[in-house]
């Protein structure tokens, strides 16, 4: 039947404008006879249209909706059918006794019905049917996964895999059909369900049967590592005979197959990096597959690798290179951004592909160019730096602004790359400004010229005039804010101050009430700088004072804290110059429980002294690795695609780490206050406080990564008691291990100082599924702070279990079995916890001589001094200061580290190291506490 196009028009215009209850009422046509298909077929457009929009629909109404529906199965109007089966899927998980529509699903999916009633049929069956009703249909979709028509067995292998979260036994009993549709051979098992009677019936050839089997395969075997590495070798051309893929001759058509395996491949490398040599040949291979899909992937996934050498990459950079002179924008796209990718880690390697991208710089296609310039930018040198940046100026007005925030971003981290170029980079951005664009784009721009204002001094003056111009005919209040906070940061230690208070003024009389307050905070900056002139603290107050006069309560009581501020110099240094602040995650967390407790106001007001603080540096450097890490996202697309985007997250956020001890100090206060509600939920723990006084910051490996039994220890120290957390992971799939426990021998006998008074075992651990076990000591003289090292054993009651169940052999009792771990060191560390001091220099002085102890150590066993510094930060327990574990210089380095010992004693360290090739690193180590005995002890803590 023809349809006029005005018609088919106005059916549309009718989706737009639809009333719900209008079309429940209309619904009454399914219960007519005859059925008319076309107009069945419209309203059921209507519902779905209803259902995708949002609209909530009662449990009744949608059940006899529901129900409404069924009806039309009556009619053998192909299109309507489907509308039906669309329709069923949508209103299944909102109606009730659903499953009373099987046996007409039942009915399609036999074999006279149509190849398009058939897949229909099974989707909206697996849609729909109970997990524990599955077992009924068994040997339909086991029998459909190997049907001959691709569509048919595509559908019961998409099926298959949703229902894979809610009936995992149930499905993993189909991996030998499974295996037959991906090796495309035939079923030996007697005749089809769907009528084929011949046992030597071919499985079709199609492409992307073989794409959704390898899926399926994948998540039933996830947890077997061994398989799924014979899933990838089997695959590879290697190991071609080999009996668990069925035999010789298994191969893979689908393309998009095969950019599975290369993501499975990467997985297996990261569980199990003594294969990493094996697989990375597959990966050279991959790259040279005829397919652009699958080079492209297999380049990106070596470009990924963790701890990739320059040489390995060059096979996956010379394809990334050809890939960029091909004639499809698609392939240009993927190649450049891959390289833009590895440019952020690896410049070096990506340089040879300079000359091929800067043909991309005029190509076309905006995006390609646009990440063709930011990776010159990245890998070209300081003389090349004028050309690109005119070159993009001539086409920013012509991308997205998400591109052009890329390009921010580009010339942000060129900012410190090429100091000397600033005069360029501020004439770029201070130009961007100026045209249209979204917030991420300004805000992008922004934070670029306040970093080259922070780390290049020579244009700091220039940089605050391009902001103060920005904040005259602003949009964004959030970037006012952040402008007019900066201002009042830097405005103050410039040579004219008094230039940025006329602009920072003009905020207060012209703008809104956000950026007013923000304003007035800036101005009481500058009046309680150190070095602000009395004239110019009188002009301050002047302003301040008609503040005052505001219409606003927010603009009128900073205005009067500020001139309160204004009245003594300590005042202005604990409260104005001060600029540390709260580890906000841990405030909230400890508000609500305070407001939680019903007795905690009569104990009490709420006491700030249990809330750590960190330095705005270290907030500063922790929101700028988010950044970076979004920024990678976008880039690469790890958020969506990635096979390693969940474990690099957690690398990045493991907190502790040297690399991450200055950046990451809010990440460490919440895993520490995870760690309180683990303890507490033991009652033998939480009898010993409500809180350790001190935990570690990282947990300590205590066996390698890819053995039989993961182990690591974190240590807790309360008043009277030392805990240590054993987090145990169980890597074998075919063991159940239960009553898993960790005993502890000390090298040396310390019974006269710790005494073991609770073991914590792990009733029952599982295949990766980690599990925790505790034991304690206790203190024998709280006055004492023993160093220690124990022989720790891992000991287990070792079951046997089916690896696709995880449960145990029934009349099974195990036997017991035992596992070395590393040992575990007990040190002065353990007993510091790593908080910031604000004003250390002040604190020192406070402190004085007579608690200070001093020692130098020539420590020859380290190469450099950024390796010794790491080092230090992590026997010392303490929090390293702005600077502490970043060097600038090779030769020599000071540092400065806070902490608190026992949770209470302040304590300062500072070291200063020289480096002399062949005798190592000289270090001279001076500790100021409350008490002199505990700088003694940090002393130790190196010794």
């Amino acid at each position: 039947m023809n349809f006029k196009k005005d018609e088919d028009t106005d059916e549309l215009g009718a989706l737009m404008n639809l009333d719900h209850s209008a079309v429940l009422q209309e619904a009454r046509i399914f219960n007519q006879t005859p059925i008319r298909p076309r107009h069945s077929r419209l309203l059921l457009a209507k519902i779905l249209f209803l259902l995708y929009r949002g609209d909530s629909m009662p449990t009744t109404e949608a059940t006899n909706l529901f129900f409404s529906i069924t009806k039309l199965f009556q009619c053998k109007d192909m299109s309507l059918r489907q509308m039906v089966y669309l329709t069923i899927k949508e209103l299944s998980t909102i109606s009730e006794d659903v499953i009373m529509v099987t046996s007409s699903l039942m009915k399609d999916m036999q074999p006279k019905s149509e190849i398009t009633y058939r897949a229909n049929a099974i989707r909206a069956l697996c849609k729909i049917v109970d997990p524990s009703m599955l077992p009924g249909i068994e040997r339909f979709l086991k029998s459909a996964i190997v049907e001959k028509t691709p569509a048919i067995a595509s559908a019961a292998l998409v099926s298959s895999l949703h229902l894979f979260g809610e009936a995992k036994d149930v499905v993993r009993r189909w991996a030998n059909e499974v295996n037959e549709a991906l090796n495309g051979k035939a079923i030996s098992q007697g005749p089809s369900f769907f009528g084929g009677s011949n046992p030597n019936q071919v499985v079709s050839t199609s492409n992307i049967v073989q794409y959704h089997a390898i899926g399926l395969l994948y998540a039933i075997r996830q947890h077997d590592r061994m398989a799924v590495l014979k899933l990838v070798q089997g695959f590879s051309g290697q190991n071609k005979s080999s009996s668990w893929m069925g035999g010789s001759g298994a191969t893979l058509r689908s393309n998009m197959a095969y950019v599975m395996l290369v993501r499975y491949a990467v997985r297996v490398m990261e569980n199990d990096p003594s294969l990493v040599p094996q697989l990375h040949v597959l990966l050279e291979e991959w790259i040279r597959h005829r397919s652009d899909m699958v080079s492209l992937e297999a380049a990106r996934a070596m470009c990924q690798l963790r701890d990739v050498t320059a040489k390995q990459l060059t096979g996956a950079v010379n394809a990334l290179q050809v890939f960029l002179s091909s004639p499809r924008p698609t392939v240009r796209f993927a190649a450049i951004r891959t390289l833009n990718t590895l440019a952020r880690t690896h410049p070096e390697a990506v340089q040879p592909c300079n000359v091929d991208m800067e043909g991309l710089i005029t190509d076309s296609n905006r995006s390609v160019a646009t990440f063709a310039i930011t990776t010159l930018l990245k890998t070209g040198n300081e003389a090349s730096v004028d050309r690109l940046m005119k070159q993009m100026q001539g086409f920013m007005t012509e991308i997205s602004d998400e591109f052009k925030t890329i390009v921010a971003e580009a010339v942000r981290s060129l900012c410190r790359k090429f100091p000397g170029k600033h005069s360029v980079f501020l004439a770029f951005l201070s130009g961007v400004l100026r045209d249209e664009g979204g917030y991420e784009f300004k805000r992008s721009a922004i934070e670029a010229i306040v970093d080259l204002a922070k780390h290049v001094p020579e244009c700091k003056e220039a940089a605050l005039a391009h902001l103060c111009e920005f904040i005259e005919d602003c949009e964004f209040t959030k970037l006012s804010v952040r402008v007019l906070h900066f201002l009042g940061e830097e405005g103050p230690h410039t040579a004219r101050p008094s230039m940025y208070i006329r602009h920072i003024y003009n905020r207060v009389v012209l703008e809104n009430a956000v950026v007013r307050a923000a304003a007035v905070s800036a101005l009481a900056k500058f009046g309680a700088a150190a070095v602000a002139d009395t004239s110019l603290q009188r002009s301050v107050r002047v302003l301040l004072q008609r503040c005052l006069d505001d219409r606003e309560d927010e603009v009128r009581d900073r205005a009067a804290w500020a001139l309160r501020m204004a009245g003594g110099e300590r005042t202005r240094d604990k409260y104005v110059r001060d600029d540390s602040t709260f580890a906000l995650a841990v405030l909230e967390r400890k508000l609500v429980e305070y407001c939680a407790d019903s007795g905690a106001a009569a104990r009490g007001r709420f006491s700030f002294d249990s809330v750590p603080r960190i330095s705005r540096a270290q907030e500063e450097e922790t929101r700028a690795r988010t950044r970076l890490e979004t920024m990678d996202a976008v880039l690469t697309g790890s958020a969506i695609s990635a096979p390693s985007a969940s474990k690099s997250a957690t690398a990045t956020s493991e907190p502790g780490t040297p690399a991450a001890a200055s950046a990451g100090f809010a990440d460490v206060y919440e895993q520490q206050a995870q760690y309180v509600s683990k303890l507490n939920a033991i009652p033998e723990l939480a009898a010993f406080g409500a809180q350790p006084l001190v935990s570690s910051q990282r947990a300590v490996d205590l066996t390698e990564a890819e053995t039989e039994y993961v182990v690591r220890c974190v240590k807790h120290v309360y008043e009277a008691h030392i805990v240590f957390q054993f987090d145990v992971t169980n890597t074998i799939p075919e063991q159940v291990v239960e009553q898993v426990e960790v005993a502890m021998e000390p090298e040396d006998d310390i019974s006269d100082v710790l005494q073991p008074v609770v073991v914590v075992p792990i009733p029952e651990l599982r295949c990766d599924e980690p599990g925790t076990a505790y034991v304690a000591f206790e203190r024998v003289d709280t006055d004492t702070f023993p160093s220690a090292a124990f022989t720790c054993t891992l000991k287990f009651v070792v079951k046997e279990c089916d690896p696709a169940t995880g449960e145990p052999e029934e009349g099974d009792e195990g036997f017991e079995d035992e596992y070395s771990l590393e040992a575990v060191d007990l040190g002065a560390g353990d007993f510091m916890q790593a908080s910031y001091l604000p004003d250390s220099h002040a604190l020192w002085e406070t402190l004085g001589a007579d608690a200070e102890c001093v020692e130098t150590f020539a420590l020859a066993n380290f190469d450099s001094i950024a390796e010794c510094v790491a080092r230090v930060a992590e026997l010392l327990g303490m929090c390293p200061l702005e600077g502490a574990l970043t060097p600038k210089s090779k030769a020599a380095h000071q540092a400065v580290f806070t902490g608190k010992w026992m949770g209470t004693t302040k304590t300062v360290a500072r070291t200063r190291m020289t480096y002399q090739k062949g005798t190592g690193v000289t270090m001279e180590l001076a500790v100021r506490s409350e008490d002199q005995g505990v700088s003694e002890l940090v002393v130790s803590a190196i010794a």
